[in-house]
């Protein structure tokens, strides 16, 4: 059983690459040559939540954190150097890196501006769990520090979009937004998107070992439900990719002014975090999750808020959601670039 799960997961890493673009070209080319798709997806809307997208994330995301060793995750906490790390980058120079790009690349399309500063303003808790994973980076550290930004999401997102989309543009001459969302529509998506796979996680575990033991735990219960990642990773990209495909066909031009920017932002952000963590003493796996957490962005919670405020069809809500038509291949990069950097670094971790 064991060696046969092992051959499912060495043949989907091996060909992870094609199976996303294929994914990604499915989902464009059925959005654009069945507009209907969008439609029959949106039918599982619930307020701004797309249920089956919703479930993708969460299948997605439950495997890597049944891994996390939540007796240990205190250590976490305990290591400032790397959580002040991740802090300054994820809610200082995330923010204001993506704000600058947007007014210099996008202040002649104010909606376009406006939904890119979004995206900046919402950290990653979704997503860079696989990024992480498929880099090899820390789990543990990984379920820490997207703990520790969905706390700084629920409390401080409304402020930072008051600030960043409706008080910063007009001192650059250009016209401020008015973002209205409550706290508690941000605690609604942090929990539908991290709460739910994060409890599943912790029950699986504690209950799982508890029955059955560490090692049958390890060796069949977690390789047993690691392929439902992939799996749930390329459906999610095919739904999303879907919903606008006929836009991302039709705007071509569009799609290319926004994804310069956020191509720049994502590059920068990591390159930036994996060097200034090697710099702090973090060790190749701890550098990796800085890095990735820093780098990717909450598009779950973007679009959420961009279609709340400005409406399904704003420019907002596509600049949104051309966010991770840049962000999927691009972290695919990243992750083949991290792994060949792992002999940069000493294999004890920073205390």
């Amino acid at each position: 059983m064991a060696e046969k799960i092992a051959r499912q997961l060495s043949f989907l890493d091996r060909f992870l690459t094609l199976w996303i673009f294929l994914a990604m070209f499915a989902g464009v080319a059925a959005g654009y040559l069945y507009p209907s798709i969008a439609g029959f997806w949106n039918k599982f809307q619930s307020g701004t939540t797309n249920v089956p997208i919703a479930v993708g994330l969460i299948l997605m995301m439950y495997p890597p954190l049944a891994k996390v060793k939540y007796e240990e995750l205190g250590k976490v906490f305990r290591n400032y150097r790397i959580l002040g790390l991740s802090l300054v980058q994820n809610w200082v120079i995330g923010p204001i890196l993506m704000f600058v790009l947007a007014i210099v690349f996008l202040r002649g399309y104010p909606e376009y501006m406006t939904g890119l500063i979004i995206i900046g303003l919402a950290r990653c808790i979704a997503m860079v769990i696989v990024w992480n994973e498929l880099a090899k980076g820390d789990t543990d550290y990984a379920a820490g520090l997207v703990a520790f930004n969905s706390i700084f999401q629920v409390l401080f997102f409304s402020v930072y979009a008051w600030i960043f989309v409706t008080v910063l543009p007009p001192v650059f001459g250009l016209s401020g937004s008015i973002v209205k969302i409550s706290i508690e529509q941000i605690a609604k998506s942090v929990f539908i998107y991290l709460g739910i796979p994060f409890i599943a996680g912790i029950i699986t575990r504690f209950s799982l070992i508890t029955i059955k033991g560490k090692d049958w735990y390890s060796g069949r219960f977690i390789p047993t439900i690691s392929p439902i990642t992939l799996i749930a990773l390329l459906f999610t990209i095919f739904v999303m990719f879907s919903l606008k495909g006929n836009f991302i066909v039709t705007l071509p031009l569009d799609v290319v002014r926004i994804a310069v920017p956020l191509l720049i932002y994502f590059v920068v952000m990591f390159f930036i975090t994996f060097f200034m963590s090697k710099k702090a003493g973090a060790n190749y796996a701890q550098s990796a999750t800085l890095s990735f957490t820093a780098a990717s962005n909450n598009f779950e919670l973007a679009i959420a808020v961009a279609v709340t405020v400005f409406g399904i069809n704003s420019g907002q809500a596509f600049a949104a959601v051309i966010g991770p038509l840049v962000e999927v291949p691009v972290m695919l990069m990243l992750v083949k670039i991290s792994l060949r950097t792992q002999n940069w670094f000493k294999t004890v971790p920073v205390a």
